[in-house]
């Protein structure tokens, strides 16, 4: 009988996900679900996860189609805070583009843009107190822009010049910077979660008021690492707000691979017993609410969230990937939630706050003071130049007391450096 049954089964088979929309397709969004703005209303802070899970599902928003900030997660903030956000997330569109360029004149050898994602490190962090401790992914340059971190500071760590904090040691846009509660970004993915978690319990076991953010893209929520984390922050409640950026690419894989085909990464949470939010990635002031709503539930003991930011990676993975190549032309231009920049900037003309002529103003502003970082940058050196650390800094900072065999290299090195360029590198 067991072997009758098995005979009329149909073979198995693998699903293997597929985009939508390749080279060549004409991009058509419209089969996903934009609700009304206010379609579920602001919770408690301290609501019980197991009551908002259709906040997993829907989509927070605050801007709605005529421009304006309405519905119960709309943040009031004033016309100052609103143009804040706007000239930050402008700041951080000028310095990418300049940047790029950089990166096509052979100045440094890798570059990553947010294009269209600047609302979910510009307006998180605005969202978050100054001392609080930021775990980004490779995308989150906004976060030091948004926190006054010297531009020329950043591009010196892109050209790995003489300049450069990190004396050359991390890949261009691997940013560190304690001192501006921005933790080391490793091109490792996801690793950063786990040590988000761990640096919220630290602050939570010294009765510390500090509480920690960390960002991920879709693609790196299918790593280990993302559901260790998870883990940890539930048994724990840690004080830690998880992020998760839907561009909707993991370089050239689409988020179906990292599961989006069967939920949204919000949903995530679900399992866990954490609060989740599925939030308009280009609607700023949606992504502030979200953000200050997980922040106070966390600073409060409430525990973690997990937040997911629906939005769109507008260009290339980085200097290295060309996206038409596996994805539909003028898939961004056709993305029905539109450009956050754009959006924010509507917002505050339609209140009466802003002017086309004050934005343009600005942008030029705003490219004139890049400009000048970039050019001060640059007398530190660019790539191929020569104007680096010295050499044997690579054998500094490891151990408190350098090893007597690494101190033998080094001296090596430096006599074989003396021998080919004599008294000239001596005096360098």
């Amino acid at each position: 009988m067991v072997h009758g049954i098995k005979d009329n089964l149909a073979p198995l088979h693998l699903h293997v996900p597929e985009p939508k929309f390749r080279p060549g397709d004409k991009a058509d969004f419209s089969d996903i679900i934009i609700p009304e703005v206010d379609a579920i209303s602001r919770p408690d802070e301290h609501a019980s996860p197991a009551n908002i899970h259709a906040l997993a599902y829907g989509l927070v928003r605050v801007l709605g189609d005529d421009n304006r900030a309405v519905g119960s997660w709309n943040p009031g903030l004033d016309a100052d805070t609103l143009r804040a956000m706007l000239r930050k997330m402008l700041l951080l569109r000028v310095f990418d583009d300049r940047m790029f360029r950089a990166q096509r004149q052979g100045k440094t050898s890798f570059y990553m843009k947010s294009f269209g994602e600047e609302a979910t490190s510009v307006a998180t962090t605005m969202a978050l107190h100054s001392d609080d401790m930021c775990f980004p992914s490779y995308r989150q340059q906004g976060i030091l822009i948004t926190r006054d971190y010297p531009l020329v500071d950043m591009m010196n760590q892109i050209y790995s010049n003489s300049g450069d904090r990190l004396k050359g040691r991390q890949l261009p846009i691997m940013y560190s910077a304690k001192d501006y509660g921005f933790f080391s970004i490793s091109g490792n993915l996801t690793t950063q979660y786990p040590q988000a978690v761990g640096w919220a319990m630290a602050s939570a076991s010294r009765a510390d008021t500090r509480i920690s953010a960390v960002w991920c893209g879709d693609g790196s929520t299918a790593e280990g690492d993302f559901h260790s984390a998870l883990t940890f922050a539930a048994v724990y409640n840690a004080p830690v707000i998880f992020q998760v950026v839907n561009n909707q690419w993991a370089i050239s894989s689409f988020s179906g691979f990292a599961g989006s085909e069967r939920t949204t990464f919000a949903a995530r949470a679900i399992g866990y017993g954490i609060a989740g939010l599925r939030v308009d990635g280009n609607d700023a002031l949606a992504v502030f609410a979200a953000m200050q709503w997980a922040a106070n539930r966390a600073r409060t003991n409430g525990g973690p969230t997990l937040i997911e930011y629906f939005t769109y990676r507008g260009e290339g993975h980085s200097t290295s990937d060309d996206p038409g190549a596996y994805r539909a032309a003028e898939e961004y231009a056709l993305w029905p939630l539109g450009d956050p920049v754009t959006r924010l900037k509507d917002h505050l003309i339609t209140i009466g706050a802003w002017s086309d002529e004050q934005h343009e103003a600005l942008i030029l502003e705003l490219s004139d003071f890049v400009k000048a970082s970039q050019k001060e940058a640059e007398q530190n050196g660019i790539l191929g130049h020569g104007l680096h650390h010295p050499m044997e800094t690579m054998f500094e900072d490891v151990f408190e007391e350098m090893p007597w065999h690494l101190k033998e290299q080094c001296e090596q090195m430096l006599e074989e450096q003396r021998d080919k360029f004599g008294p000239e590198w001596e005096a360098r």
